[in-house]
């Protein structure tokens, strides 16, 4: 995850944790070596939907996409719209690549689809990418299970902080939508302040607890998740409207 300068808090100074874990498999790098290239978000200039997809098209913007179930099965709900996923890990970023290719073998769930054509996946710094997209150019922002660097100290790594949240305000449309969720009881209770700060900017959309203890319609679950659960967690999910 990443850390933030005193006094400035849209910079970025370095990026926390692993970069990679076990080898990846013969198939994910492959898929690295020839499907990544093609989807990358270009490393320079402007990021917006018609640059990335030939034409505008509403667009979404995933912060640390973990395995990629999320956004590749956002994507395959919604073909008329962009994604652009961001990923330090490189084993996150393969196996993202196996759900955007469709291919039932690699997934070893015997569920094939088309190949993805509207995702675009950056192996790297989510802030950096997303500081190049337009103001008001997103209609979804998601921060799904981030790492909660639970120790006080590090509290100034996680990204649900000030400057990473102007930041994804700034970048979405009136009326888009952030949606956050987490299993750590430390970090939602660091997200639940961090967004009382910024309710000038998000409206948050709960009527009563079922609105945040019972996941969404359309909010397919991450790995992340159905671990927490499997371990008995509570998991809890957010949504806000960029007033």
């Amino acid at each position: 995850m990443t850390a933030y300068k005193s006094g400035d808090p849209t910079t970025l100074n370095r990026l926390y944790g692993r970069a990679q874990g076990r080898p990846l498999r013969a198939g994910q790098q492959e898929l690295v070596d020839t499907l990544l290239p093609q989807i990358a978000v270009p490393a320079e200039g402007e990021v917006t939907a018609t640059r990335l997809f030939g034409y505008d098209r509403p667009l979404h913007f995933e912060i640390g996409f973990g395995g990629g179930e999320h956004m590749a099965g956002r994507a395959d709900m919604l073909p008329d719209h962009g994604f652009i996923g961001a990923e330090p890990f490189v084993n996150g970023v393969a196996q993202a690549l196996v759900h955007v290719s469709g291919d039932p073998h690699l997934e070893g769930q015997g569920r094939a689809h088309a190949p993805l054509g509207n995702v675009r996946i950056h192996h790297g710094d989510a802030l950096e990418v997303l500081r190049r997209v337009p103001d008001a150019a997103l209609s979804f922002a998601y921060l799904l299970h981030p790492d909660p660097w639970p120790k006080a100290r590090h509290a100034k790594r996680r990204m649900m902080n000030d400057g990473p949240v102007d930041l994804i305000a700034a970048k979405l449309k009136p009326g888009g939508e952030f949606r956050f969720g987490t299993d750590h009881p430390v970090y939602l209770a660091h997200a639940l302040m961090i967004m009382r700060r910024h309710r000038h900017q998000f409206e948050w959309l709960a009527r009563d607890a079922q609105d945040f203890l019972v996941r969404p319609g359309g909010w397919p679950e991450t790995r992340y998740e159905a671990k927490a659960r499997a371990q008995g967690h509570e998991v809890w999910y957010f949504r806000y409207r960029r007033r």
